[in-house]
């Protein structure tokens, strides 16, 4: 959330704009300017009071696509002309930015379909908009890459990152910024920093960390590993039912489930109440049972494991997780 909170000066000043723009389905933090920055619902509780100056826009979701596209291709090409016309409602002249997370985390790996990125790197250049890429979740080899953009093709201007970094073990965050915005800035303040910024033993970590990804090759068995999960799933979406859409990349994925295939009604629906998690919360509760721990959120199941994961354990997680979709499954139609 502060490598956000960083973005969003650094966007701000660098430009002397204010606007952001971001998507609906996407999170990126829990601080104030995160958070509104952020279209998760998890913000509703202080919506009235949110960062003022954000707009937000519909995401490239093939699967389920708003605009009734027949392809991926062409949910990618309609998504970036609708977002080039809100640019354009909201003046491009007052938009600093658009935030997009380098590959979708918790509100379901919602993949880019093929060419969305360009599109918007071009949109951005054409009306002179910085292009943030949120790694905080998707950097350090979640995705076979080093961070999720590296599958997109395109140059961002400003990269957030954390999580991945320290591996967890101590907090860190960092922004990295283009050399042309960095130096535009060696002649005039820039006002960053935090009591316990750069703190020396975060640091360190996050280097010692940065040498285990080498030295263990675990972007290679990111690789690997995931597509394994690819085939082991495969299989899966044979035998359940209600498994309507599994989205990937290296080991950042996610099963949708679905009560039709045909409609694909959601088994509960974005930003479910309680009541309507009833199905999924036994899901959840089958999968603790059976000795495993995953994010179920909705009618997501995330299946996110450690980089270092081999396919014995694989296939036990995926085991646990086939045996609570039968619970999923008795209630398709």
């Amino acid at each position: 959330a502060e490598s956000i909170e960083n973005a969003i000066k650094l966007a701000r000043i660098y430009t002397g704009r204010h606007k952001i723009v971001a998507l609906y389905q996407s999170f990126h933090g829990a601080s104030y300017g995160a958070m509104s920055v952020g279209g998760d619902p998890r913000k509703f509780a202080v919506d009235s009071q949110a960062m003022p100056g954000v707009v937000h826009i519909e995401n490239p979701y093939a699967y389920r696509c708003p605009w009734y596209s027949r392809t991926p291709e062409e949910c990618a090409q309609r998504a970036a002309d609708a977002l080039e016309r809100i640019i354009g409602y909201e003046n491009p002249g007052s938009v600093a930015a658009i935030f997009l997370e380098g590959e979708s985390g918790t509100s379901g790996c919602i993949k880019y379909p093929p060419g969305y990125w360009a599109r918007v790197r071009e949109i951005c250049d054409k009306y002179g908009i910085l292009l943030v890429a949120d790694e905080v979740m998707s950097g350090f080899g979640r995705t076979g890459k080093w961070f999720g953009s590296d599958h997109h093709g395109v140059k961002v201007d400003i990269m957030c990152l954390a999580k991945g970094i320290t591996a967890g073990y101590l907090p860190l965050g960092a922004v990295m910024v283009d050399e042309t915005i960095a130096k535009s800035f060696d002649d005039k303040p820039l006002p960053l920093g935090l009591t316990y910024s750069a703190h020396p033993v975060s640091c360190a970590a996050a280097v010692a960390v940065l040498d285990i990804y080498e030295e263990d090759n675990l972007l290679e068995n990111t690789v690997e590993m995931g597509h394994y999960l690819d085939q082991q799933v495969a299989g899966l979406i044979e035998q359940h039912p209600s498994i309507g859409d599994w989205r990937n990349t290296g080991l950042f994925g996610c099963l949708e489930l679905v009560k039709n295939r045909e409609t694909k009604e959601p088994m509960a629906p974005w930003n479910a109440t309680p009541d309507q998690m009833g199905v999924m919360n036994q899901v959840a509760a089958k999968i603790k049972e059976l000795g495993m721990y995953t994010f179920v959120r909705w009618n997501y199941i995330f299946i996110c494991p450690p980089l270092c994961i081999n396919k014995e354990e694989m296939d036990e997680g995926l085991a646990i997780i086939s045996e609570a979709l039968k619970i999923a499954d008795a209630h398709c139609q």
